[in-house]
């Protein structure tokens, strides 16, 4: 066995390491710069260009210099929300007084987004939920703002401030957008006006079972570009600066962003905007049907091949679906030329039609495919623009709305007067919540929102009520009112 001394051992080790340190410098540091890679072909024997020569020009070529055109181009049409309540005296009686609970002002605040340069602006629904008054914050000016309208079931909103010529920002499509973009999320977080943050496009049509309404419209597109409190009716822009989707939430245990960011997409948020501006109201189109994800265990069930599509679960008797042959446990396929992958896309590719249109529908049934011609109804199973009968009235503290023809089939009632938007107030006072329905007032039909709510701000005496609370179960309430 060869002795070899200690002095030597450490040379011969120091060398080799030499030696070594020396190719990894120049393996590295006297690479080529990526943008040299076009030169070389593709032929190339030296493994690193072989493999790196494509992915690092695509990544070169697809990623952006920077964000600051897109900021730029966005940030100047977003707006910093208010929203005052509490402070309406007409909804608190004297033992709130007595008792120290009169009105104690309380402001929320969110984001907005300007879509005309006469001072329109798109915001969420929960950012101005029971609102008494709001105000915009825009370059430093402050503005009163008008409610136009709200809907609940994609939690949408559109405000008017009087003002000209403000930085209307520019629209650009969801239905293109591919997972794996840039986007940046604009809006004011914790009350930090103009706050741009970027992320990529994490996933579209998801479904987190957030929204209320009678139709909740889930399909939104999920980012991990960081959004807050605040953040809430903001911006979500591609990297040219337009808009793409509307930030709507977050999912969190803490109430901050923990990587989960969901926005409405711009052309279901643009359309319910453009409907609030024109009708005042949404103009949905309806099949006549309840849908359902199909799962695995619906699929091994009813022995279907592919996860695609929805199972049709509710036929209304006398809507579309009916009248153009569908029936329960189809399986729906296409809308028109759009492929239904699951309930999200169902409801999206649903949103950009009107009563009254007629579309081709692709469906499975038994193994068989086959189509049919819909003509979409709007909630009260006609053809027509819709407008909704309400009434609103700040001593009963919400909103009255007549019970349309779907929920009147689901439900199995032939009439309803529906609560909703619902404050502090009279009705709050009686234990009854958004969602219920009044079908009988002292014994008699109640049928029309604005008979019944002048009759309740004017009613004292024994007070019997009767309907469907909003879990679908019937109630009889009796009241001494004085």
């Amino acid at each position: 066995m060869m002795n070899i001394s200690k002095p030597v051992l450490t040379f011969t080790i120091a060398l080799v390491a030499g030696f070594i340190g020396a190719w990894v410098f120049v393996s590295f540091f006297h690479a080529p710069h990526p943008e040299a890679f076009a030169s070389l072909p593709y032929s190339d024997t030296d493994g690193y260009r072989v493999n790196l020569e494509e992915p690092v020009q695509r990544m070169i070529r697809d990623m952006p210099v920077s964000f600051v055109e897109a900021s730029e181009n966005s940030t100047e049409s977003v707006v910093f929300i208010k929203n005052f309540s509490g402070t309406d005296p007409r909804r608190y009686s004297m033992f709130d007084f007595f008792f120290g609970g009169g009105p104690s002002q309380r402001v929320s605040t969110g984001s907005g987004v300007i879509i005309s340069q006469d001072g329109y602006i798109i915001t969420n629904n929960h950012v101005i939920d029971r609102a008494e008054t709001i105000e915009v914050v825009h370059k430093k000016r402050t503005y009163p703002a008008k409610l136009i309208g709200t809907d609940k079931n994609t939690d949408i909103a559109v405000l008017k401030i009087e003002a000209q010529n403000l930085a209307q920002i520019q629209l650009g499509t969801s239905k293109d957008l591919k997972i794996g973009e840039w986007v940046l999320a604009v809006g004011n977080p914790f009350n930090l006006t103009s706050t741009v943050t970027a992320g990529i496009v994490s996933a579209k049509e998801r479904q987190i079972n957030i929204l209320g309404g009678d139709f909740p419209l889930e399909s939104f597109i999920q980012t991990d570009a960081p959004i807050n409190p605040g953040n809430s009716g903001g911006a979500l822009v591609d990297v040219e600066g337009r808009l793409v989707g509307i930030n709507t939430a977050i999912l969190s245990r803490t109430g901050s962003y923990t990587g989960y960011g969901f926005a409405v997409p711009v052309d279901i948020a643009m359309k319910i905007a453009n409907d609030l501006i024109e009708y005042g109201e949404v103009q949905k189109a309806i099949p006549g049907i309840d849908a359902v994800e199909i799962t695995p265990e619906l699929a091994e069930e009813m022995k279907l091949e592919s996860l695609d599509g929805v199972i049709i679960t509710h036929i209304v008797r006398g809507g579309a679906a009916e009248k153009a042959g569908l029936q329960k446990n189809d399986v729906l396929l296409r809308i028109g030329q759009q492929r239904i992958t699951g309930k999200g896309s169902f409801e999206e590719v649903l949103s950009y039609y009107y009563p009254g249109d007629k579309v081709q529908v692709t469906y499975q049934r038994n193994g068989k495919t086959q189509n049919a011609d819909l003509a979409l109804q709007n909630l009260e199973g006609g053809s027509g623009i819709l407008k909704r009968e309400f009434y609103s009235s700040n001593l009963l503290g919400a909103r009255l709305e007549a019970v349309n023809t779907i929920e009147r089939d689901r439900l199995g009632i032939s009439h309803g007067v529906k609560i909703t938007g619902m404050t502090r107030g009279f009705l709050r006072d009686l234990g009854l919540r958004d969602g219920f329905i009044l079908t009988q007032v002292n014994k008699e039909p109640a049928t029309g929102p604005k008979e019944i709510g002048q009759f309740l701000e004017a009613f004292s005496g024994r007070l019997l009520l009767e309907g469907v609370s909003p879990n679908g179960q019937p109630f009889m309430q009796s009241y001494n009112i004085r």
